[in-house]
């Protein structure tokens, strides 16, 4: 069977392929998995409740199930959906929206496939726009949706050495550039590999970046306020013309509804809804008929701020207190945990490259990401990308205590051999 370019680009390996296989291969297989490597919320029991009471009910509401299911959703998605969230975000935050700037996808890598094929790629009169990641590492899932390869150039941060083993990124503002070539500026907040969370004065600087080049700030919301609100730092949430607020339901506790939520100007709106019709007719319905009534009464952000944030901070704080209890030995640092719901280790000149320490610790049915794929758009090689690793502390607290502890003995094991890294 012969390949289009296409099929050969989007059919072989890669970083996403690679995280959601040993996803599903965990979730289905019989032999006990520790599953540190995906992006899978945790099971909050509190949220739960709601959601099997939320699906009871629209079971019983006369028409509810009905509309769900038996019909299609216009292509930018369900409007009383939108209409509410249009409402709540005016309501919260004085934004100038309506539902006109809302449109859903069926969940946020699609709206980023959307997104930076309609920014970036090969131009109309020939040239080629570039996504701009103003800090590296980011979220793996953009490394491969490019219709086009060479769709992103990105940033070393500068990294703040902190009290223990904690340290943190920063964008290195000095030398962070935007060219004719950059279509967008984007990056995630909380950052996902990291935790890491923008300060307000790092987005302003991008803001006014994208304001004087007149291209789109794309601000990946996944994990942020004012949902899922998984922030253990205080921020500002933004939105302006120039922006394009890309929000999920995922991290609330709905991944398997696969709802993106794209807060943007109408003509981008308009675009990801031909997207939508092209591509799947519509966007499922499911996440916005899950979610309607906590959007219209506001509970969504109640809940994100009073259950799923402590629920997570206490994990973050019990994952690093076992990290250090774990490796003292090792040398070994953490990102400051700021959100989301990652631990990223660093192992200081680790002697293996983190792929082979993945692939150890897959051999003990440990999951985890490496972290090489986390850092599309580099210009040059970096050692620090290979001594990473993206470790999940969603799943139940023996899960991740026993998955830190054999990290911890593979870690100390790589260390007493002879590096396997070739000098830069």
């Amino acid at each position: 069977m012969k390949l289009s370019t296409f099929g050969q680009r989007f059919s072989g390996e890669s970083g996403i392929v690679q995280l959601m296989d040993d996803l599903g291969k965990a979730l289905a297989g019989d032999e006990p998995k520790i599953m540190l490597g995906g992006g899978n919320p945790a099971a909050i029991p509190a949220m739960q409740g709601i959601y099997r009471q939320r699906m009871i009910d629209i079971l019983l509401n006369e028409g509810e199930f009905e509309a769900a299911l038996g019909n299609y959703a216009p292509p930018a998605g369900d409007v009383p959906f939108c209409r509410a969230l249009a409402s709540l975000l005016r309501q919260s935050y004085g934004w100038d929206i309506g539902p006109e700037n809302c449109a859903l996808t069926n969940g946020s890598q699609t709206s980023f496939f959307y997104l930076f094929n309609l920014l970036a790629g090969t131009m109309p009169d020939g040239s080629h726009r570039k996504i701009l990641l103003p800090l590296a590492p980011e979220y793996i899932g953009y490394a491969d949706v490019g219709l086009s390869p060479d769709l992103f150039i990105s940033y070393r941060p500068e990294i703040a050495y902190l009290d223990d083993v904690l340290f943190k990124y920063h964008i290195d503002l000095e030398h962070v550039q935007v060219t004719d070539e950059i279509g967008a500026i984007c990056f995630s907040r909380p950052t996902n590999p990291t935790g890491n969370v923008l300060t307000d004065a790092e987005v302003n600087h991008l803001s006014r970046l994208a304001q004087q080049h007149d291209i789109p700030l794309i601000i990946d919301n996944a994990y942020g306020a004012p949902f899922p609100s998984i922030l253990f730092s205080d921020v500002t949430p933004q939105w302006d013309d120039h922006i394009i607020l890309c929000m999920s339901l995922s991290k609330l506790g709905l991944p398997g509804a696969r709802t993106g939520i794209v807060i943007a100007q109408p003509e981008i709106i308009e675009a990801i809804a031909n997207l939508n019709a092209i591509f799947s007719l519509a966007p499922g319905n499911t996440g916005a008929a899950m979610a309607l009534d906590m959007v219209r009464n506001g509970d969504i952000i109640k809940l994100s701020e009073s259950v799923i944030r402590p629920y997570y901070r206490q994990k973050a704080e019990q994952t690093l207190a076992w990290i250090r209890q774990e490796m003292p030995d090792i040398p070994c640092r953490v990102h400051k945990p700021e959100g989301a719901f990652f631990v990223w280790l660093w192992f200081e000149d680790l002697p293996i490259p983190s792929a082979e320490l993945y692939r150890r610790l897959k051999e003990r049915n440990v999951i985890v990401v490496p972290g090489h794929y986390f850092f599309p758009g580099l210009q040059e090689p970096w050692a620090h990308s290979q001594q990473c690793l993206r470790v999940s502390y969603a799943p139940a607290p023996e899960v991740v205590q026993a998955g830190i502890r054999i990290i911890a003995e593979e870690a100390r094991h790589a260390y007493a051999q002879p590096s396997s890294i070739p000098s830069p």
